[in-house]
């Protein structure tokens, strides 16, 4: 029996962990610890604790880190707490294997306290680029201290291995969110309407904007932008999504709260759709707009165009769906316009998606867990390309 620790500090990264979190529940050799974190535990970004809960999954360790501050210094405060909080939850819980994803300041924390603990480390989503924001660099740091990695693609499996890593302990095994989407029951429109309290018997767009955290100061900046492409591109109902708990984050839900306030008849905010909600109205959208990494990753695995704005995922891999656009208000209506074109989704409606696995990924993840050897995983070594 092999003891596997998962964190999960937001309501995205959750969403993705989930497929694997019922994996590793069901395999007779492996024993589940949850360690909660981030916003899940912040009012301010809907407590979506509770999300977790109505799921089933048991919770062993929740360790609250964030305030109602907004700016890098509040960030690196909510990190000192995050990382107290966690080696202390991690020296209770002594996991064989620690599970992370992606690049989030939040999952950094978790890794560095397993790595001073001496908690070996699986890292999924690794490799990736996103160089408009400083999850960039905290998840190639992540990578440096993992020990088994999972990526979604064989270009960032490559980049995992450019980094040092032991191509045997690098596997590419898909992206989680396009399993999600395929295991989920289909909402009907109405019947999302109806749990939404918002109208969406006419075309709409589903828009999460976060702030570019490479480049200070610019989040209302963008978000002014955005809001008023939205003005220019006649048609649609809006549905937005608050930004995450990045610093700035609160200047951009603060505007979008003005703005949909502003427009009642046409938009409405939500803090947290929830994986269901949310992956339910990306399948009914004209279109996904913003900057957040559902756009490249699971819009396209249901054929549905996206708009990425700006340089927040500038490095990713990037299906034909998604259309990129510079932070201006005209650049984003046109490419706005473009995606909800008929004839631009149906080119892409059959696109080959770079996301795609042939095996589930949970079930590859779960597998290379219980399969792993443990012995030495500690002790690697930097491998040199020849």
């Amino acid at each position: 029996m092999r003891t596997i620790c998962v964190f999960t500090g937001t309501r995205a990264e959750y969403g993705l962990l989930r497929p694997l979190l019922r994996q590793i529940e069901r395999a007779p050799a492996l024993h589940l610890q949850l360690l909660v974190s981030g916003t899940h535990l912040s009012a301010a970004h809907g407590m979506t604790v509770g999300e977790i809960e109505a799921d089933g999954f048991p919770i062993r360790e929740r360790v609250p880190m964030l305030d109602d501050g907004d700016t890098p210094l509040d960030a690196c405060r909510a990190m000192a707490r995050g990382l107290e909080g966690m080696a202390e939850a991690l020296d209770r819980l002594r996991p064989d294997v620690l599970v992370v994803l992606g690049d989030r300041y939040e999952a950094f924390c978790a890794a560095t306290a397993a790595t001073l603990l001496g908690i070996p480390i699986a890292h999924i989503h690794g490799g990736e680029a996103t160089y408009g924001a400083v999850d960039e660099a905290l998840r190639h740091a992540i990578t440096k201290m993992a020990h088994l990695h999972f990526t979604s693609t064989e270009a960032y499996r490559q980049r995992v291995i450019q980094l040092g890593e032991h191509p045997d302990r690098v596997v590419r095994v898909g992206a989680l969110g396009i399993e999600t989407i395929r295991a989920l029951a289909p909402t009907g429109r109405a019947e999302l309407a109806d749990d939404l309290g918002f109208a969406l018997d006419q075309p709409f767009l589903l828009v999460t904007l976060h702030p570019e955290t490479r480049r200070r100061g610019t989040a209302a900046d963008l978000t002014r932008a955005l809001l008023r492409a939205l003005q220019q591109v006649e048609g649609p109902r809006i549905l937005f999504t608050r930004a995450n708990a990045d610093p700035e984050g609160h200047e951009i839900n603060r505007l979008l709260e003005a703005w949909a306030a502003a427009h009642p008849e046409r938009a409405a905010l939500h803090a947290s759709l929830g994986i269901e909600r949310y992956l339910g109205a990306m399948r009914h959208a004209a279109a996904v707009v913003g900057n957040s990494s559902s756009g490249l990753l699971e819009a396209p695995a249901m054929g549905i165009p996206s708009v990425d704005i700006g340089g927040r995922q500038a490095g990713r891999v990037r299906p034909l769906s998604v259309v990129h656009c510079a932070r201006d208000a005209d650049a984003i209506a046109a490419a706005i316009e473009r995606a909800i074109d008929p004839a631009f989704r149906e080119r892409v409606a059959d696109q080959d998606n770079p996301y795609e696995a042939p095996v589930l990924p949970s079930q590859a993840i779960a597998e290379s867990l219980w399969t792993a050897p443990l012995d030495g995983l500690l002790a690697k070594r930097f491998h040199d390309l020849p």
